[in-house]
């Protein structure tokens, strides 16, 4: 079966961080970081600029920007340069390329980004008929690219309109051609290439303390997006016509027992810090008040998916097994191995599980879940990236701590591709 992981590729370590095939969990905790110390510094740099009125230099204010601009460009393309008077005003191209830049790339790309969150876009739900993921994902691209044009043109016009005057501009703070920011630059820019050069490398060595800074980072933050409760459904008309399959089929003789038998001897285990341990059957199950939701599924690599689905609240299962007040996660077991051997298993806060969108689904679109897509059982939580939701479920532990499952990281992909346990977005 060919699988939505299957289509993962390689980049090389010069293009990617760190690029090889299946290391997203790690490029991830880069990504956001950085990004989350590149939003501080812009709030800064927004607070700077309109406090000190700097905005007027970015900001076009009249129809005359246009013109200036387009005759800039023709005097550069001739290497015919206009006198530089970026010291004390910029010329109409340099003013529409920095307001694009600072007002519009920077924020789209912030919002863009935060829109392909499963936690935010299923608790607005509007956004889908305006900007859905898919279209935030290209967005997001463009604006990236934006950036690497402005990165590689803005180095080009730093060198050939006169390099020690601009790196005396950017580095020293002076109005002159000395040689006061040029030394300066030569170090930000030698300490950068030697970062970019061994970060890769530095990333695969020491994976495990990557991920654990990342977590100490943007941790909290992902946990404060978990807390929402997501709300958005759509329409019959909305269901997708293809849902990817994804994940290790399940592959032992009792799985095949269970299929064989139409999942008539199936049993889902619920135990550990619960007041009363229960073993239900299909049959228990489907008894239960059934739910039915018709949302959208986020996958880590990118792409979504429109389903219905019936099942079970996981608040009407832990009201039936009661929760010990020590209890803070819930762990779901697989009946299925990870890629890399070994059973796979995912850790869910206890509020997670609360939620009103939070189900053990047993149909889907109408029928029951097929064994391609978790058969008899799967949880649906749509706040989380899919691969939270635990497919071809086993049995249901409610823990205390999770530190001795696995390596300890809060689920398969934690501990074998450095994900986070939680992962709104």
């Amino acid at each position: 079966v060919w699988t939505a992981k299957d289509d993962a590729v390689t980049l090389p370590t010069w293009l990617g961080l760190p690029g090889l095939r299946h290391t997203i969990g790690l490029a991830r905790w880069w990504h956001f970081a950085i990004n989350l110390l590149w939003t501080l510094n812009g709030a800064v740099f927004y607070v700077l600029l309109f406090s000190t009125g700097q905005w007027r230099r970015l900001v076009p204010l009249t129809w005359d920007v246009f013109p200036s601009a387009l005759s800039t460009a023709i005097q550069y393309a001739s290497l015919n340069f206009p006198v530089d008077e970026g010291w004390t005003r910029f010329n109409g191209l340099q003013q529409i390329t920095y307001f694009i830049t600072v007002f519009v790339a920077a924020p789209v790309s912030i919002a863009t980004g935060l829109l392909q969150s499963p936690a935010i876009s299923n608790k607005l739900g509007w956004n889908e008929k305006i900007l859905n993921r898919q279209l935030a994902r290209s967005i997001h691209f463009i604006s990236f690219c934006w950036f690497v044009f402005y990165i590689i043109a803005h180095g080009v016009m730093v060198f050939v309109t006169g390099l020690r005057q601009n790196t005396n501009h950017m580095f020293a703070g002076v109005e002159d051609a000395s040689w006061a920011g040029f030394l300066p630059f030569v170090m930000a820019m030698t300490i950068t290439g030697l970062a970019w050069w061994r970060v890769s490398p530095f990333t695969l060595r020491h994976a495990r303390l990557v991920q654990h800074t990342g977590k100490f980072m943007i941790g909290w933050l992902k946990g404060l997006i978990e807390w929402w409760d997501p709300r958005a459904q759509y329409t019959e008309a909305q269901i997708s016509p293809h849902f990817w399959p994804n994940g290790s089929m399940p592959n032992s003789a009792e799985y095949d027992a269970l299929v064989t038998g139409d999942f008539a001897d199936y049993r889902l285990r619920i135990s550990g810090l619960v007041e009363a341990p229960q073993t239900f059957s299909m049959a228990d199950l489907k008894a239960m008040p059934k739910q039915e939701q018709i949302t959208e599924h986020f996958c880590i690599q990118g792409w979504t998916g429109v389903a219905k689905w019936g099942g079970v609240p996981m608040r009407d299962i832990m009201d039936l097994v009661k929760p010990m007040p020590e209890a803070r996660y819930a762990v779901f077991y697989s009946l299925a191995d990870g890629g890399d051997g070994g059973r796979y298993y995912d850790v869910h806060k206890l509020h997670n599980m609360g939620h009103d969108l939070t189900i053990l689904a047993y149909e889907m679109n109408g029928a029951p879940v097929s064994v391609l897509h978790g058969a008899p059982l799967r949880l649906r939580c749509e706040n989380e990236l899919g691969f939270k939701m635990v497919k071809w479920i086993a049995a249901i532990e409610f823990v205390a701590d999770f530190a001795d499952l696995g390596a300890g990281e809060g689920g398969y992909n934690e501990d074998h591709e450095f994900f986070g346990y939680r992962m709104p977005i």
